[in-house]
């Protein structure tokens, strides 16, 4: 029960705090750029976005996976994937508008990004054997998503097509947790 709580928190936070703090970084638009540009290196919110959004999911996001695996090694292997992500985001702020190539510390970041996404649609794909189809379908959007992201360069739909991969992510795993219920 406390994985699935964790999750449920965690998704609802970083829910809350986008909304809080898009309006906060002139320009923003949640269609056209990336979470992670809400923390940028220079944004007005850099390090709160980094230590007060992305370093406690991701580390949230670890006790869910550490809580989980003994029930559900895929939905563990779920979690620990969105908490790299959300940790190598915290320890490494994009680049200004996050280019898909730039600074060391953009590498680094899109690496994280890369294990978050390409991992964690493997690992939905995973829990399809068990929970049924619709976590097959989430597994090839968020596919999708990872190779869209990986090509799209301007500040066009990046932001919606992420959105649409943590919608995946974090729905996949709060179901994953809810159905292994009480095991975690």
């Amino acid at each position: 029960m406390l994985a699935i709580a964790v999750t449920a928190i965690t998704a609802t936070y970083l829910f809350a705090s986008l909304l809080a703090l898009a309006p906060r970084k002139a320009g923003y638009s949640h269609v056209k750029h990336s979470i992670s540009e809400l923390g940028e290196v220079g944004a007005p919110d850099q390090r709160f976005v980094a230590f007060g959004l992305f370093l406690p999911i991701g580390l949230a996001l670890l006790l869910v996976a550490y809580l989980a695996r003994p029930a559900s090694p895929a939905a563990a292997a779920l979690a620990l994937c969105i908490a790299i992500g959300y940790l190598g985001a915290a320890a490494f702020p994009c680049d200004p508008g996050s280019p898909l190539s730039g600074t060391t510390r953009q590498f680094l970041h899109n690496l994280a990004g890369a294990v978050e996404y390409a991992g964690g649609g493997f690992a939905l794909i995973a829990l399809a054997e068990h929970f049924g189809q619709p976590f097959k379908i989430a597994g090839f959007v968020v596919l999708g998503s990872t190779i869209a992201l990986s090509v799209i360069s301007s500040n066009s739909v990046r932001g919606i097509v992420q959105r649409i991969a943590e919608i995946c992510l974090f729905g996949g795993l709060a179901l994953a947790v809810w159905q292994v219920g009480a095991a975690v």
